[in-house]
């Protein structure tokens, strides 16, 4: 495993601690008051959906523009700034653009590839 991989690993990791910490913080809230915030959670958790849907749907806007790119060979997912990136490219150089495209866009707080190269047939 190389460098760039160990600390992909490590980030992730990170991530995933700090989101089950942050959710088990909510649930123990939430299980005090159980009914005065029912229905701000409802609309907060809404809310939260409608950003990431719109960050994902700015993140493959910027790999739309880029022509050296298909982008309709990847998807985004995108929760409270972290942007996960899958599918395929043709060329290995272009995960890293795609990367790259990916942390430029507003909003954007962290970026994990799960990108693969696959040639076209025939090549």
């Amino acid at each position: 495993m190389n460098k760039r991989g160990f600390l992909r690993i490590c980030m992730t990791a990170s991530i995933a601690a700090l989101l089950a910490s942050a959710s088990a913080g909510v649930w123990a809230q939430g299980s005090e008051t159980a009914g005065a915030s029912a229905a701000p959670a409802a609309s907060t958790a809404k809310e939260m959906r409608k950003a990431n849907r719109a960050l994902s749907r700015k993140v493959y806007a910027a790999l739309a523009k880029r022509k050296e790119i298909e982008a309709g060979s990847i998807s985004v997912v995108a929760r409270d700034g972290a942007v996960t990136l899958n599918g395929s490219v043709t060329e290995a150089s272009q995960i890293e653009t795609v990367i790259g495209v990916a942390k430029t866009v507003p909003g954007v707080k962290s970026v994990t590839s799960k990108l693969s190269v696959q040639r076209p047939i025939g090549e």
